[in-house]
């Protein structure tokens, strides 16, 4: 009788999730001119970096870091952001969407609204100056249903836009990156990890992060199932009851629309534990954008948005 071989383990899995990532940024470098990888400071972000750095050692990673700065980030992550960049190696270019407000190429209801549709314009605007032909992004599919329906290689045209119904086909991992002149690929080579991949990843690579993500003491304010933390874009209203609670972020955006979650995770271990016992998503816990429109992330993501 043949032996039964054994059930795939974490760690393996993690090793071919690690060679399909690496082998898909290797595919981009051989096939594109000009890269970006976008690096916001986010734990999907600084997965993203780490594999980078891996699929080019020993030479330096031959791309471009680039950040669409809403002037709503958290300070910690802004901080951990330009860390991860000196200790890279790789240029860091920055493009803020205030900028793009201020030549009225986006205009907003207020100064404390949500900026995360705005980045598309800045976005859009910053491949055609730079000349990017290729963005790789941390985005998953496990995230969200519109980042679902996306391929590895996501096809934009000359205006920055995505067809969802005129998607290029992957057989085999075979990678479309023909363009015409003005169009370009965003390109996601962690499509196919899970939250609890990228968790497992940073407790095996022991990855630093922004002390956001783990457990620590802040003011919010309950709203339904979220939390809403207290600052200067999401000052308590006449009547919230503000709590000091211990909090983490299962994932860093805007101040404006990013909730934490209740949690006394401090480690990556205990924080794969809690994730594993929710039955409550990454995104719908913790963004107040998303949660008011199903159809959002699809909407911007035909306007241009990664």
């Amino acid at each position: 009788m043949n032996a039964v071989p054994d059930k795939p383990n974490r760690i393996d899995q993690l090793d071919a999730l690690e060679a399909e990532s690496i082998f898909i940024i290797r595919e981009v470098a051989a096939e594109c001119k000009n890269v970006a990888l976008l690096f916001s400071g986010g734990k999907d972000s600084a997965v993203l970096l780490k594999l980078a750095e891996k699929a080019f050692y020993p030479t330096p990673m031959p791309l471009t870091l680039l950040h669409i700065d809403t002037g709503h980030n958290y300070p910690e992550a802004l901080l951990f952001r330009d860390q991860r960049a000196r200790e890279s190696g790789a240029r860091l270019v920055v493009r803020a969407v205030e900028d793009s407000i201020a030549q009225g190429r986006v205009q907003m209801a207020s100064e404390d609204a949500s900026r995360n549709a705005a980045q598309s314009v800045t976005l859009v605007d910053a491949i055609e100056e730079l000349g990017f032909d290729a963005l790789l992004g941390g985005a998953r599919r496990d995230e969200e249903k519109a980042r679902a329906k996306e391929r590895v290689f996501s096809h934009r045209d000359a205006f920055g836009q995505w067809n969802p119904k005129a998607q290029r086909p992957e057989p085999w991992t075979l990678y479309n990156a023909r363009l015409k002149p003005g169009e370009n690929v965003r390109v996601f080579p962690i499509s196919n990890w899970t939250e609890i991949d990228i968790w497992h990843y940073i407790a095996r690579e022991g990855l630093e992060l922004p002390r956001l993500y783990y457990s620590h003491m802040r003011e919010v304010v309950r709203k339904g199932h979220q939390l809403v933390p207290v600052t200067h874009l999401t000052p308590p209203k006449p009547g919230d009851e503000i709590e000091t609670i211990p909090v983490r972020y299962r994932t860093v955006g805007d101040m404006s629309c990013t909730c934490p979650v209740e949690s006394l995770a401090a480690t990556p271990d205990e924080i794969i534990a809690e994730t594993l016992a929710t039955s409550i998503s990454e995104r719908g816990a913790t963004r107040m954008d998303d949660a008011t429109d199903e159809a959002s992330m699809e909407l911007r993501k035909r306007e241009g948005y990664f």
